[in-house]
């Protein structure tokens, strides 16, 4: 059994940044997450790729014990996604998506990942995300991602999948979009209505907002000096914060306010190359280093006042 589920997507991606440019590279959001979660935790990947994907491409996944029985090799060629970015890193410009066996992607969970603890529904059609919620047992932490395509394609799906799930995973321009709200606090809140009883809205460089119940929490992005591409930033985040509640075994306040922080790192890491590339040949121990490092930019003694 694999304690922790991921259904979404692996893709190839070209991306051209100010830093350089990359064809035909690993991409997806599948990928990304389960290249940050298994760090921590027992993976079990569902997606689809096309004939064309090269399976030892992602071999190194094997090497951290995830279980790829659930990635499917379908006629026809593999997500492919092209974008740029200026020299705001925060926001890609598309320059083209084909959807290929992507298209006809109909998630189907394998019994040994049924009883997954911790589920994660990366960005995918919203129908597609309440058919995986269909076929599995009830988790511990069922937690969802999407994006503003189907915001504005199939909001009322949207909906629906969100009232399922325990917390949603997005970003702060998502957030807006889906609350109608400026303000993401009140935006939070006002999604936490529908059900979800967890927001998390990641803020690029400007790190991630926890809404839970009445408390807020505030996570900086870790400071870097050199970015070269953001792409997959986010389910890399969503990875490295799965995989920490995963390890932990529980949904507290307290280990969701620690996930957000192992995420965070997780994600620097990931936009210090192109693709995959940096997390391939990461280190645990480069990771508990830049925790420490992390913490002291935080930390601060008690302020005395009069």
């Amino acid at each position: 059994m694999s304690r922790l589920l991921v259904v979404g997507t692996v893709a190839y991606d070209s991306i051209e940044t100010p830093f350089g440019k990359v064809d035909n590279v690993l991409g997806g959001s599948a990928l990304h997450f389960t290249s940050a979660a298994s760090f921590f935790t027992d993976v079990g990947i569902v997606a689809t790729v096309g004939k064309d994907f090269d399976l030892n491409d992602i071999s190194y996944l094997k090497e951290r014990n995830v279980d790829m029985s659930g990635i499917r090799a379908e006629e026809g060629k593999t997500f492919r996604w092209e974008g740029r970015y200026g020299y705001d890193l925060n926001q890609a410009i598309t320059l083209k998506t084909e959807l290929n066996v992507i298209e006809k992607f109909k998630p189907v969970i394998p019994d040994t990942f049924k009883d997954a603890e911790f589920v994660f529904l990366a960005n995918i059609d919203p129908e597609l995300q309440t058919h995986v919620i269909g076929q599995i047992k009830r988790p511990l932490a069922l937690v969802l991602d999407t994006m503003n395509f189907w915001i504005e394609n199939k909001f009322q799906a949207l909906m629906e999948v969100i009232s399922k799930v325990d917390m949603l995973v997005i970003n702060e321009a998502e957030l807006r979009e889906i609350s109608k709200e400026h303000n993401l606090v009140k935006g939070a809140r006002k999604i936490m209505e529908k059900g979800p009883q967890c927001i998390v809205a990641k803020r690029g460089e400007y790190g991630v907002l926890m809404v839970k119940g009445d408390e807020i929490f505030l996570c900086p992005a870790y400071p870097l000096e050199d970015v070269f591409d953001p792409t997959g930033a986010g389910d890399t985040f969503a990875g490295g914060f799965m995989g920490y509640l995963s390890n932990v075994g529980e949904v507290t306040s307290e280990t969701i306010k620690q996930a957000i922080i192992m995420g965070s790192l997780m994600a620097s890491f990931n936009v210090e190359d192109f693709s995959v590339n940096r997390l391939k040949g990461l280190g645990y121990d480069e990771i508990k280093e830049r925790y420490h490092s992390f913490r002291k930019c935080v930390e601060f003694g008690d302020i005395k006042f009069r």
